[in-house]
């Protein structure tokens, strides 16, 4: 009988899973990682010092049982690993770079077999809000881990020659003119808003290349009385086979037009679209065995590489919501991240009048150096488009070039630890683009993590 009481007490059943209601002494622990200075702020050949602190641990850390594994890379193939006794005090590493660039620190709490710490979800997943909590913690990243960094004389970075097409303008204008020969045209089929404030329409925009802008377009009910607001474009990250009316509340606003599309114009379920639809897409998108984009050959020929129509579409989005009763004439907004950033980029410099645009984790920066990077094994997450001069007509970092002074430029987040978007290259997005600009730097942030506020993880700059 006490047996059984105990075991209410410490864990919730729940469709044969068992949740312990106690923490584990990692199951709310976080690695704090800061530098002596603003990371972005050294000199070639300077020493950069870190200091990695355990936040958040429950308990006193039982000798011999942990450890903390550490690595220091850079974007030269340089790398040096270690170990130490896990303790709650901080641990402090010194290094350099010789040339301008970024080094990378990666630590986790590891056991004393060598496997990563992994935490569990202690809370009560027997009501709502803690079977919302359950589902969001399975989302994230489990490891107590730090994943950083810091920059020599980043302001210097620039792209190599070879990572610039000569033609690049001469290119554009071709593709350009494809879009110029077919009209903007629309299909739209009104659906259920969750905003009252707020008309949402299904829409289909007639586009050059091989498939239409697909996505969904909220428009204020002021606009009807006259009324006049900014228009944005959303775009979205990698995959993006599916795209769907939203039930998220903020994809409707009442004070701006927003047009949300998916990367691949696919057929929407408003205009018959079926599962069946959305599994051949997945085959229809791929290349040679390759998911859609990452394929060198097909990317040796720019005009028919993935990215083609993805920036047409981009293109004519905007075009189109240019067209539309109730844009103000003057505000034009583009926003996304990962791939949804490189997006952004395009639509700030696609020659649209682009008056902001947010491009978090903006993915595909300099990749020539990204293929560098993977042949000297250097810093790297290594998911990556493969080199080939083709892909260069799409690289961020030269797009960045052609963003007028008009446009604001934003990077939300630039991830220190983030190596599906690499520090170098976003630095170099950074540089390239001539003005109007902010970034800000998150230490510790990887590509999908972004660790606890605290004082010396964000580092903005603005030009």
């Amino acid at each position: 009988m006490m047996k059984q009481s105990v075991a209410k007490i410490s864990c919730v059943v729940m469709a044969g899973i068992v949740f312990p209601l106690f923490a584990g002494i990692f199951d709310n622990a976080w690695i704090k990682g800061t530098t002596d200075k603003n990371p972005l702020s050294y000199k070639a050949g300077e020493e950069m010092v870190f200091t990695l602190e355990l936040q958040g641990v429950d308990g006193d850390i039982p000798d011999g049982e942990y450890t903390l594994w550490w690595k220091r890379s850079d974007d030269f193939g340089a790398t040096e690993e270690g170990s130490i006794p896990l303790a709650k005090t901080p641990f402090v590493y010194r290094t350099k770079l010789e040339n301008p660039g970024f080094v990378r620190l990666e630590a986790y709490v590891v056991d004393k077999d060598g496997n990563r710490v992994v935490k569990k979800f202690t809370g009560d997943t027997s009501t709502p809000e803690g079977r919302k909590a359950m589902n969001e913690f399975e989302r994230k990243k489990k490891n107590v881990f730090f994943d950083g960094g810091a920059g020599a004389e980043i302001e210097s970075l620039s792209l190599a020659q070879e990572a610039e097409p000569a033609d690049f303008d001469e290119f554009w204008a071709r593709q350009f003119a494809r879009l110029d020969k077919v009209p903007i045209r629309e299909e739209r089929i009104e659906i259920e808003s969750r905003n009252p404030k707020v008309r949402v329409f299904a829409v289909r925009i007639d586009c050059a290349g091989l498939r239409p802008v697909t996505g969904y377009l909220s428009i204020p009910k002021a606009v009807d009385e006259g009324a006049a607001f900014p228009c944005q474009l959303a775009t979205h990250g990698y995959s993006g086979d599916r795209c769907v009316h939203s039930e998220k509340w903020e994809w409707y606003p009442s004070d701006k037009i927003l047009l949300n599309i998916n990367a691949h114009g696919l057929k929407l379920v408003e205009f018959g679209a079926t599962e069946a639809d959305t599994k051949a897409l997945r085959w229809e998108v791929r290349s040679n065995g390759k998911t859609y984009a990452f394929d060198p050959e097909q990317n040796k020929d720019p005009e028919v590489a993935y990215f083609n129509g993805m920036v047409l579409r981009v293109k004519r989005a905007l075009q189109y919501l240019k067209t539309l009763k109730g844009w103000n004439g003057k505000d034009l907004y583009a926003s996304g991240g990962s791939q949804g950033g490189l997006q952004t980029i395009w639509a700030a410099g696609c020659g649209e009048g682009v008056t902001r645009a947010d491009s978090s984790i903006t993915w595909c920066c300099d990749m020539y150096m990204n293929n560098a990077r993977l042949d000297k094994k250097a810093s790297s997450n290594g998911w990556y488009i493969r080199w080939v001069p083709g892909v260069a007509y799409y690289d961020a970092a030269v797009w960045a070039k052609r963003i007028p002074l008009s446009c604001r430029t934003v990077v939300p987040r630039a991830g220190l630890g983030d190596y599906t978007c690499p520090p170098m290259g976003l630095a170099k997005l950074w540089n390239g683009i001539p003005g109007n600009k902010s970034i800000t730097w998150v230490q510790g942030s990887e590509h999908g993590y972004v660790p606890p506020d605290y004082e010396g993880r964000d580092f903005t700059m603005e030009k």
